[in-house]
């Protein structure tokens, strides 16, 4: 199968989007499937092998210039490939294209304008780019903010459309009135352009399904999955040296949402609970300069309770560095304060032998419940979680046995082979038999033999 997955950056920071579209191109790939995986915005950053092509279109600076200076709606193609190449973008991503809902909202609604809007020459240019490439059999939008791109994409090529759903509501939630009702009611007018949905989980297709107004039966699951190269190959739930201090983890981007100082202030009441028991608070994950003045209030925080000295932040980490911070954690927490429908570090720490203790909200449940590599606490509740590290911490045979439980669970349900498994039946849904790229080109031939024959 020949298939266009379009992927959007993420300004250059790791992304766990980003890295699933990644890795499940790659799998895909690896079966022998013709795969295009092309970034929109800025060029990804997956933590492993990146596969996708060294264009970018939809560049974000090209983008934000049309947006807010007409002028450069008709700017010569010379200046466009300099705004759109792939260096010149990544040189001002994390300076310059702010990621900020609330500052981004008119741009929103202009993206979902599609060709209709203000970025008409970009929509323009997708079509043309792809006219110039192998037709594909199936496209596929990586998120629901990009759905302006499926009615032209349909009209232009008579291709299926699908478009996964990862996330993309909190970035809605965030916007700004009345952008956000602007954009909403937007993306509900073109969900008859999308042949089909792609939800990361069960909670995310009937959350998505209700949020946008979208028919549940044309919403089709395809669970995370992750590529487990680097991780061990048999359970080390139970080959933690003697004397070590036990290790509470963090590792997921730091901001308000993903509840930091939610796992600090639980952390001040486990030490209260635990006393002179050696523990260790370890954190990692990419720091915005945004976030810098949240990420110091929960420093000082543990300061303020005299647990500084226990506590160390490894900042953004490489595959490399994520795979050994991982595999010396006893428990991750992430306490996000809002319903996250991925969360791959879960599996990510599953992966490594960790087992993890999560609120029951969004995506959690169902992993956590699948996996059995894990307890759930009740959501927005500081002590209950302090009571769900405690009997962690407590309960070393509990801990190995969680450990172990999450180690095979997430190799039994969550490996990158079943989830690019489940993607092509979903794709195959939706391709009309005899419809393919490889026939259509094929009958093109036929037809011009044909031709050449008569005349």
């Amino acid at each position: 199968m020949r298939i266009l997955s379009i992927t959007a950056g993420a300004a250059g920071m790791y992304c766990g989007s980003c890295t699933r579209d990644n890795a499940l191109a790659r799998e895909l790939m690896a079966l022998g499937h013709d795969v295009t995986l092309l970034p929109v915005y800025t060029p990804t950053r997956p933590d492993e092998a990146n596969v996708s092509r060294p264009r970018v279109l939809f560049g974000g600076i090209s983008v934000y210039l049309q947006q807010y200076a007409p002028m450069f709606r008709k700017a010569p193609p010379w200046l466009d490939r300099l705004w759109d190449a792939p260096g010149v973008i990544s040189a001002f991503a994390s300076r310059a294209l702010s990621t900020d809902g609330r500052m981004l909202g008119d741009l929103t609604v202009s993206m979902l304008q599609g060709e209709h809007g203000a970025l008409r020459r970009e929509f323009d240019k997708l079509v043309d780019w792809i006219r110039a490439e192998p037709l594909p059999d199936v496209i596929n939008l990586p998120n629901t903010l990009l759905i302006a791109m499926a009615g032209p994409l349909k009209r232009e090529f008579n291709r299926p459309v699908c478009c996964t759903m990862q996330g993309e509501e909190f970035f809605l939630d965030s916007l700004v009135p009345p952008y956000r009702d602007q954009a909403l009611a937007l993306i509900r007018e073109q969900v008859l352009h999308v042949d089909r949905f792609i939800a990361v989980g069960d909670y995310c297709a009937a959350f998505m399904s209700d949020y946008l107004e979208i028919p549940r039966e044309r919403v089709s699951v395809v669970p995370l999955g992750i590529n487990m190269d680097g991780y061990p190959e048999s359970s080390p739930a139970a080959s933690r040296p003697e004397g070590e201090p036990l290790r509470i983890g963090y590792f997921a981007r730091i901001a308000p949402e993903k509840g930091l100082h939610v796992l600090a202030d639980a952390y001040i009441g486990l030490r209260r609970r635990t006393g002179r028991l050696p523990i260790r608070l370890e954190t990692a994950g990419y720091l915005a300069r945004s976030e810098r003045a949240y990420f110091d209030g929960v420093c000082k925080t543990l300061d303020g309770a005299g647990l500084a000295h226990e506590c160390t932040h490894h900042g953004e980490v490489s595959r490399e560095g994520k795979l050994a911070y991982l595999q010396r954690l006893d428990v991750l927490s992430v306490p996000t304060t809002f319903d996250e429908p991925k969360g791959m570090f879960v599996l990510e720490a599953m992966a490594s032998g960790v087992p993890v203790v999560q609120p029951r909200r969004g995506g959690f449940t169902e992993i956590v419940e699948r996996t059995g590599g894990g307890l759930l606490v009740e959501r927005d509740d500081t002590d209950a979680l302090t009571e769900g590290l405690q009997t962690l911490v407590g309960d070393a045979a509990l801990r190995v046995s969680l450990a172990d439980r999450a180690f095979h669970g997430v190799r039994e349900h969550h490996g990158i082979a079943e989830s690019a498994a489940r993607l092509l039946d979903v794709f195959a849904s939706v391709v009309v038999p005899g419809e393919s790229a490889a026939n259509t080109a094929a009958n093109t031939v036929a037809n011009t033999e044909a031709s050449s024959s008569v005349a």
